[in-house]
């Protein structure tokens, strides 16, 4: 890894961290429960592409406080959108600067084809497990992939993330108790 690739992880790190002790960390030190709005600013800064953090984690340690989970399914697609749109607009703001400095327009032609093609799933498969999303809305970005599509799909994915993990925490949650 070179020298300038280092110092960009090591830097996102730094971000990250900061973010989270700025916000979650200063709380629970505090002894107060953390509030709707650090969770949506570490949610809203995780999905921009360059940070890479474990949101869902969030979605149950948010949950068992006891903020509402509407609530925060609402908060975390908004802010996962909010941000994926920024991710979608630096990848199309720089889309000719990448075809023409890294990829080549032939192999961007055979590279946009197959988006058009996959794309759409692409994006709901990525925004529905754990994956990288803010990465593929980035690239659809930089292909030009149709917006409206774009969103609609993550929107779908997103949705049935967070939707699967408050039912999945509630089931276990349930589970568990069942027990006592």
């Amino acid at each position: 890894m070179t020298r300038g690739r280092t110092a960009a992880a090591v830097l996102t790190a730094l971000i990250a961290i900061l973010l989270v002790s700025t916000t979650v960390g200063r709380e629970i030190y505090a002894g107060r429960t953390p509030t709707l709005l650090s969770f949506g600013i570490i949610h809203f800064a995780g999905y921009l592409f360059f940070l890479l953090m474990p949101l869902e984690a969030l979605i149950p340690v948010y949950q068992a406080e006891g903020h509402p989970e509407l609530l925060l399914v609402t908060l975390a697609v908004s802010t996962a959108l909010a941000a994926q749109a920024i991710d979608y607009g630096i990848g199309r703001a720089f889309s000719q600067r990448v075809i023409d400095d890294v990829i080549g327009e032939a192999r961007y032609d055979r590279f946009r084809a197959k988006t058009e093609r996959w794309g759409g799933w692409a994006i709901l498969f990525f925004n529905l497990l754990p994956l990288s999303s803010p990465n593929m809305l980035l690239v659809a970005g930089i292909v030009r992939y149709s917006a409206r599509r774009a969103f609609l799909f993550s929107l779908v994915g997103l949705i049935g993330k967070y939707v699967g993990m408050i039912y999945l925490f509630n089931a276990v949650t349930w589970w568990t108790a069942r027990g006592s």
